[in-house]
């Protein structure tokens, strides 16, 4: 079940800088596209980041796991929470606005909450997780427009791209409960970023060429920001986090992160969303207060999705 938890002003602000974290990387996700390919950009994200959680590891002294089993769960975490959805929201971004993508993505959580209810029986469809998740769909279709439901072009595979990176979010969330819960998050981390460097390094070699270094200094910059602090510091302030406030409540952040990212891409890249988007950002948001149980909703709508009609 979602954890609920009293958030204190000390989480309050620092999940206000977990937003404002995630928020910029996708506009330095971005600029670093504009030189270096998808492939390679995600593997700059995992391999940095990964040196990083390793030393934390090492620092603090945690005992490294020593079976098959946990490298292997490491392994596929990392498939399903950095290749497969870095890859797609990095080539989705290339195509749509930073901004739309940011938007599109504050989705993990509903489908997270689909996935736990099939995989898990303590995560039962409640009524307003059904309500949530029906309203986090129609922010959506408003979010990606009439014109894109009715066609399909680049823009709209683009989109696709962006919500199956959040479908993969949501596949390794239930992984991680189901195989890594056991482990002191550091390692989690650490362990998974090891996972995704090993299958991205041939990813990228084959499809991207030879790595080059070689770059201009506003691309390491960017690459400097989204993988020691988008990724590595995120990852450690997230785990922070959940200690204080809880899952559900984490869950919020995802409300900090879009207007974050839209301001940035309309001072800095000059991008322009459709008014609909934001129709769909603000349907989106309403759906996630009502899962998080911020928003009550009436007594008269709650109604159990696993009872019978009467």
């Amino acid at each position: 079940m979602i954890e609920q938890k009293n958030i204190s002003g000390r989480a309050w602000a620092e999940m206000a800088l977990l937003g404002l974290i995630w928020g910029a990387s996708f506009l330095s996700i971005r600029l670093a596209l504009n030189e270096i390919p998808v492939f390679t950009l995600v593997l700059h994200r995992v391999g940095w980041a990964m040196l990083v959680l390793w030393g934390v590891v090492f620092l603090m002294r945690l005992p490294l796991p020593r079976d098959l089993r946990t490298w292997w769960a490491f392994l596929v975490m990392g498939v399903v929470n950095n290749v497969i959805p870095f890859a797609l929201l990095a080539w989705g971004q290339l195509h749509i606005e930073t901004g739309l993508a940011s938007i599109l993505n504050g989705t993990t959580a509903i489908f997270g909450i689909i996935l736990a209810a099939i995989f898990f029986a303590d995560e039962r469809l409640t009524a307003n997780r059904v309500i949530g998740v029906l309203l986090g769909f129609i922010g959506v279709a408003f979010a990606l427009g009439i014109e894109s439901l009715a066609s399909f072009d680049l823009r709209s595979i683009a989109q696709l791209a962006v919500l199956g990176a959040t479908l993969s979010y949501g596949l390794a969330s239930c992984w991680a409960r189901a195989r890594l819960s056991h482990l002191p998050p550091q390692i989690a981390a650490a362990g998974m970023l090891t996972g995704s460097t090993v299958v991205l390094l041939p990813l990228a070699l084959i499809f991207d060429g030879r790595i080059q270094f070689s770059l201009m200094p506003i691309t390491w910059g960017a690459i400097a920001y989204y993988s020691l602090l988008g990724t590595a510091g995120a990852f450690l302030l997230y785990y922070r986090i959940l200690g204080m406030a809880g899952s559900g409540n984490l869950m919020l952040v995802t409300l900090i992160v879009p207007p974050i990212a839209i301001v940035l891409g309309a001072v800095v890249l000059g991008e322009e969303l459709r008014p609909s988007a934001y129709v769909g950002f603000a349907i989106l948001a309403l759906g996630l207060l009502i899962l998080n149980k911020t928003l009550k909703i009436p007594r008269m709508l709650k109604i159990d999705p696993t009872s019978p009609p009467k």
